[in-house]
């Protein structure tokens, strides 16, 4: 089975529910494919702050959370090419396809005020202004003008858009919305 069988192979999870506490490790980006022929790596970036990893000595790739430290990274095409020690050519690159890269949640860029990582809006409780529990956000879908939180509950799933008008409050436990019309 080649490489890029396996990875087809593996059982796709997606998370839904909010993990206890903070997590360790932040995903910056999956592993595309190689990138040129010296273990470049291509990355589809799941970061909103790839600047950031100047500040990053070390990258975690898998889901074992092997430790990478990181040469270099650099933007291409909307891509995320990097860098890292141990892996010096094309073949040692694509025996990590389809891998997760990340790096440690205390190494991440620190938020403005009303700034939230994903993992903390995911599995928050929302509540209307009025007092309505509609669910639980169990999905972001980033849609370019702004983030759609996708909320589950017993009147089924509501789309909320991520803007003042309609998202109040985010406190650590649950989240206050106003429904504009048009919203159920």
């Amino acid at each position: 089975m080649s490489a890029r069988e396996a990875q087809a192979a593996k059982p796709r999870r997606r998370r839904t529910q909010r993990p206890k506490g903070e997590p360790s490790f932040l995903v910056i980006g999956r592993v595309l494919r190689p990138h040129g022929v010296r273990g470049e790596l291509r990355l589809a970036m799941q970061t909103a702050f790839p600047a950031h990893l100047s500040e990053v000595d070390v990258v975690h790739i898998g889901d074992d959370h092997k430790p990478y430290p990181l040469k270099s990274f650099r933007l291409h095409k909307a891509m995320l090419l990097i860098s890292v020690e141990g892996c010096d050519d094309r073949n040692e690159a694509d025996t990590l396809r389809g891998e997760i890269v990340s790096i440690k949640a205390t190494d991440a860029a620190p938020l403005k005020p009303g700034e939230y990582y994903h993992h903390q809006i995911v599995g928050l409780t929302v509540v209307t202004d009025t007092g309505e529990e509609l669910g639980s956000v169990v999905e972001i879908i980033e849609t370019g003008a702004n983030d759609v939180y996708v909320v589950r509950g017993q009147v089924g799933e509501i789309l909320l858009p991520a803007i003042k008008s309609v998202i109040l409050k985010i406190e650590p436990s649950q989240m206050r919305v106003h429904l504009i019309d048009g919203l159920r």
